[in-house]
């Protein structure tokens, strides 16, 4: 089985590449390979999207389908090609709305393609097999007729050169609790539900309890707005959305603290610093002209503000067309967009290294235990894009190591920073490959998904010039193997199988059992925590697989009486943490202001 072309070949194959004899490793070819004839099938189109769920507009990277044709206005799958969004929408019985797609940077140059694992349309999960993927989508004219190509293709970050000047630093105001409380704790006093209407009333013997349910409270412009978070510190489980942050108890659902930010939430990290703090991005007007382009620190378990300070202008073709994600690593926040990247100390805004101007630009940040940045270099054939990933020194930007992507592949996203487990993709013809790299960036192997389907979900703010490298879910990793869940029809069980990073070969299957599809959630204390989504007449779990397989072992059991609740989440955030299970709505949106207030936003789950 092949693979794709590298200078360190991967250890056995991987379905995002054709399939050869057994065991043959071919030497660096001068073409990337070839795809074999994809199965041919009928092409289905995605359903339509929950009632009140904004449209997509038109513009870059959405390939059009005409009016009155269904899917009018969503990415469409070409005729006779198989797909991720052939299947129905994943482990939340939801849709994940259009907010949710991520370009991918094609050498250093705006694009949105669709692959497996990308952010998905109404009707997908996410996933997809591992040999064959979405059509790449069409790039406007005008735009690609800009497109200059050239330089080197060296790697380096500098610490040393355009330092901001620390007078730009600035601090808010300290905020003040403001807004109105929506919650029902289950009890009946919770705002907006009748007394006689207690959530826990039908939960049976060893069943979890409702802690709480929230409602919207927020005045949002027509097309709604994104949910940032949750994240959750200490006793506060903490989420930004259009104009605010807000901290929440995590046990009871009320308000702790409210920060008005006066402007747009546009970007977030996925995670936050050891002790609670978090910078997210924020327009730097008020117009529709506005860019995401101011940075403001606030510490979650006080809900005050600190630093504040605008990205650095940059200069070139696409410098006011990009949009910037961030992500945390230490005390280092990394703010990566097309040809433009900074890191940041998150304990005053000094700004800490600069990407290069020219040669090989990061474009993206994947933090956590390590920093790694992935970079697009010049090459001379726009259709073979040549990509690297390297971890640099959060301090000084600093690359101490490269990994060169094979010629044609782009580094799509980081499942796992410690250990390194990485999406390729490559757009002509459509493939999708996972490689796990040991720690000083050489191969370790290259993953082999067989036959199956698979679904990581990998959402994140709507981003036209930009890519969010981090943030899925239904993957984990921990020192001996990755895990990844199946596909599965609705209604049926899917199954979590567990690859060995040393060979990259199935090491076991765990069936979910039952009508539950499971969702990878991460790995703690020897096993993979799992989410069994809801149905409409069983509560969602979540549960534990040993790091040796068997059947998930539940830990917390939702109630049945409140399953149609937990079911109707849109596009769902899923936080496990303490023993508590959150789970928000990844977008909140509705059609009225009657309909706006009573759009439910969070739940909670304990014992």
């Amino acid at each position: 089985m092949t693979q794709p072309p590298s200078q360190q070949p991967p250890q056995g194959g991987h379905g995002g590449a054709p399939q050869d004899a057994p065991n043959s490793v071919p030497q660096q070819p001068a073409q990337p390979p070839q795809m074999p004839p994809a199965p041919q099938g009928p092409p289905q189109m995605p359903p339509t999207p929950p009632a009140g769920a904004p449209a997509p507009a038109a513009g870059y990277g959405y390939p059009q389908t005409p009016p009155g044709q269904p899917g009018y206005g969503y990415p469409q799958q070409a005729p006779g090609q198989p797909g991720p969004y052939s299947q129905p929408s994943g482990p939340y019985n939801q849709p994940s709305g259009p907010y949710n797609q991520q370009p991918g940077p094609y050498s250093g140059y705006p694009t949105q393609p669709q692959y497996p694992g990308a952010p998905v349309p109404p009707g997908g999960s996410g996933g997809g097999n591992f040999f064959t993927s979405k059509p790449g989508i069409i790039i406007a004219a005008a735009v690609a007729g800009l497109l200059v190509i050239g330089g080197g293709t060296w790697f380096a970050l500098s610490g040393d050169d355009d330092k901001t000047d620390d007078k730009n630093v600035s601090k808010s105001d300290d905020p003040k609790p403001s807004g109105s409380e929506s919650i029902d704790q289950g009890d009946g006093s919770g705002d907006g539900r009748e007394a006689n209407d207690d959530l826990n009333a039908g939960r049976k013997p060893g069943e979890a309890k409702v802690m709480f349910l929230t409602k919207n409270d927020v005045d949002l412009p027509r097309n709604g707005a994104e949910v940032f978070g949750p994240w959750v510190v200490g006793d506060t489980v903490v989420k930004g959305m259009y104009k605010e942050v807000v901290g929440y108890s995590a046990t009871d659902g009320k308000k702790k603290w409210t920060l008005p930010l006066g402007t747009e939430i546009c970007s977030a990290p996925s995670r936050t610093t050891a002790d609670g703090k978090i910078v997210v991005g924020v327009k730097d007007g008020l117009t529709e002209k506005s860019k995401c382009l101011d940075l403001q620190m606030i510490d979650l378990n006080t809900g005050k503000a600190g630093w504040k300070k605008p990205i650095p202008k940059a200069t070139g073709a696409f410098s006011s067309l990009s949009d910037f994600t961030l992500s945390i690593s230490g005390n280092t926040l990394a703010a990566g967009g097309t040809g433009n990247s900074y890191g940041f100390s998150i304990a005053d805004g000094r700004q800490l290294f600069k990407g290069p101007t020219e040669g090989c630009k990061p474009f993206a940040f994947a933090g956590g235990a390590k920093l790694l940045a992935a970079a697009s270099c010049p090459t001379s054939d726009y259709n073979k894009p040549k990509h690297q990933l390297s971890e640099i020194d959060p301090t000084t930007g600093k690359a101490k190591w490269t990994y060169n992507a094979p010629a044609g592949w782009e580094i799509d996203k980081v499942y796992s920073a410690s250990p390194l487990v990485v999406s390729l993709t490559q757009r002509e013809p459509k493939k999708w490959s996972i490689v796990a790299l040991k720690d000083n960036g050489t191969m370790r192997s290259q993953i082999d998904g067989g036959k199956d389907k698979f679904q990581p979900r990998c959402g994140g703010a709507f981003v036209i010039f930009g890519q969010n490298l981090e943030g899925c879910t239904g993957v984990a990793a921990d020192a001996t193997n990755f895990y990844m869940a199946t596909e599965a029809a609705y209604g049926t069980a899917n199954e979590v199988v567990a690859f060995n990073l040393n060979t990259g070969k199935a090491a076991w299957r765990s069936p979910a059992g039952g009508k539950h599809q499971m969702t990878p959630l991460r790995t703690e204390g020897g096993n993979v925590l799992v989410y069994l989504n809801a149905s409409y007449d069983a509560g969602g779990a979540v549960a534990a697989i040993a790091q040796t397989g068997g059947a998930p072992k539940v830990l917390l059991q939702h109630p049945a009486s409140t399953a149609e609740i937990e079911n109707s989440f849109y596009s769902p955030k899923l936080v496990y943490a303490d023993g508590r299970f959150f789970i928000a709505s990844g977008r909140v949106s509705a059609s009225n202001d009657t309909e706006e207030k009573e759009t439910k936003t969070m739940m909670a789950f304990g014992k």
